[in-house]
């Protein structure tokens, strides 16, 4: 029994020996492996660099900003659109128009029918014609009074009906005029039951809400038209960034649906009033809008720049990540036609505007130079 236990100890010890040599290998190889990746130089020929494209560069001093992300769309400002509606009800008659036609300040946009508009320019020639002879009477009655001969009742009541058609005469007129009709005509007997609704800014029609022979009474919106000839940016920002923001801070914007690259604009307004969920208007005048084909309504994601800081930095494409960690190829010499590239660890803070914020710096120099470009194809591809 002792033999066999003392057999049962050895083989124990045996196993544990190799299992313990085991690990070792496994460390010491694990530990080699990071050495090599460390310490890994990579060879390019001079060929190979200049078929690449590849460039060399050094580290920048670049700016770095502090940003509020917010959220928001592309408007146009209250001048810029127009709701047309009808200053009388009246049923459609023609509406040559579509959705997205663009018009002229001026030109007809529907015509609406309604007899009530000829009654209206009936009782207009009416007054008309009463009123010359309502003058003529109230300036004999202003006479006779004069050399006393009519009663002070009999003068004031020619003035009183002259006074009255006057004041009922200018109404009349005036609403004609807002239903686009010329008086000028009607006191020549020109009369009409259509009336026309022109354009009162130039622009694009977005909306159009009735169709041939449909009533609209005066608070119908009929159609209505935007000028998209000068956009900006309306943003709504949080209560409790809104103290950052102020006029002239620049702003970076994407569209997302449409762009990648992000477009400029800078602070205008900044409202004065919290909204119901919480958030401020800010106005932003987009820079180069003739440039871009921006419609209203599109949503934007911002980044409002509220301070900015100095840091070393080099383009984000010379900094290639490789399970988590970040990695750059420094230059470590030149011999004949080979370009000696040394693999580095680095570490990043921030990326903005095509450049990474490198934070471990201190083992580069001013004359450390990098592949800044073609790094990816050695390292990450």
């Amino acid at each position: 029994m002792k033999h066999s236990t003392y057999k049962i100890l050895m083989i124990s010890l045996v196993f544990g020996l190799f299992n313990c040599g085991q690990k070792n290998s496994e460390q010491s190889e694990m530990e080699s492996e990071n050495n090599v990746m460390k310490n890994e130089t990579v060879e390019v020929t001079k060929a190979q660099f200049e078929q690449s494209k590849m460039t060399l560069g050094n580290l920048e001093d670049k700016p770095f900003p502090t940003v509020v992300n917010v959220n928001g769309m592309i408007d146009v400002p209250p001048a810029n659109r127009a709701v047309v509606s009808a200053t009388m009800g009246g049923y459609i008659k023609t509406t040559p128009w579509l959705i997205g036609d663009k018009v002229r300040k001026g030109e007809v946009l529907v015509s609406i029918e309604n007899p009530e508009f000829v009654a209206l320019q009936q009782q207009y020639m009416e007054i008309n014609e009463q009123l010359t002879y309502l003058k003529a009477e109230y300036d004999r009655q202003l006479t006779m009074k004069a050399e006393n001969i009519t009663s002070q009742k009999s003068f004031l009541k020619a003035e009183s009906d002259y006074k009255t058609a006057v004041a009922t005469h200018m109404g009349l007129d005036k609403q004609l005029r807002m239903l686009n009709i010329s008086p000028s005509k009607v006191r020549v007997g020109i009369i009409s039951s259509v009336v026309n609704i022109y354009a009162p800014v130039s622009g694009s029609i977005t909306k159009m809400n009735v169709t041939k022979g449909a009533y609209v009474s005066p608070a119908t919106e009929i159609l209505e038209i935007i000028d998209n000839k000068h956009i900006h940016l309306e943003l709504s920002v949080f209560e409790k960034d809104i103290m950052k923001v102020k006029k002239g801070q620049h702003i970076d914007f994407k569209i997302p649906e449409i762009s990648t690259e992000p477009f400029k604009a800078s602070v205008y307004l900044v409202g004065t009033s919290i909204q119901e969920n919480r958030t401020i208007k800010v106005h932003a005048h987009i820079e180069n809008e003739a440039d871009n084909t921006f419609l209203t309504g599109m949503f934007v994601e911002a980044a409002i720049v509220t301070e900015s800081t100095s840091a070393k930095a080099l383009p984000s494409e010379a900094v290639i990540e490789v399970d988590g960690a970040f990695y750059v190829l420094v230059l470590h010499k030149k011999e004949a036609d080979t370009y000696y590239f040394s693999q580095e660890k680095v570490e990043v803070k921030e990326s903005y505007d095509g450049f990474s914020n490198i934070e471990n710096t201190d083992g580069f120099t001013e004359n450390t130079q990098f592949l800044t470009k073609g790094a990816f194809s050695l390292l990450g591809g």
